[in-house]
């Protein structure tokens, strides 16, 4: 169970993380250059930083699944159901960013069409936010319950 919860704690913190560095460090360091310098490098790093985004949602997702069975399954506490829920809100978030939205990004940088590349990336800051409120609040409803 110890791997378990390191491997489940080692996905959220990839994700939140990444998450908060790049609302918080890389958006408004990229704010100061153009469309174009601006949109490719977004292109680009959300292509590498998906890529562990859905490692770690699969790494939470299956942890968290075995960890919630050793808990009491449908009859574990309400925090554990509570932080399952807002996970799965969060993880079909960052699919409809992956699946939708990224997706045409990557074709308006490709035809350079700055505007609607800037739309997309503007649709991906505010699922960010959401899911970091989300993610905060999951974590804050894990320590909370842990009766420390």
């Amino acid at each position: 169970m110890e791997v378990a919860f390191f491997l489940h704690l080692l996905g959220v913190a990839i994700w939140i993380g990444g998450m908060l560095f790049a609302h918080f460090c890389l958006r408004p360091a990229l704010a100061e250059l153009t469309p174009q310098l601006r949109l490719p490098l977004w292109e680009s790093v959300f292509a590498r930083f998906f890529n562990w985004v859905g490692t770690a949602v699969l790494l939470i997702l299956i942890t968290g699944g075995f960890l919630l069975m050793q808990y009491g399954g449908g009859h574990a506490a309400w925090p554990l159901h509570a932080m399952a829920g807002l996970g799965i809100v969060m993880m079909l978030i960052f699919g409809h960013i992956r699946l939708a939205v990224f997706p045409k990004i990557r074709r308006a940088v490709q035809a350079q069409n700055w505007l609607d590349g800037a739309r997309g990336v503007a649709t991906v800051r505010r699922l960010v936010v959401i899911n970091l409120v989300l993610g905060i609040v999951t974590i804050g409803t894990a320590v909370l319950s842990c009766g420390f």
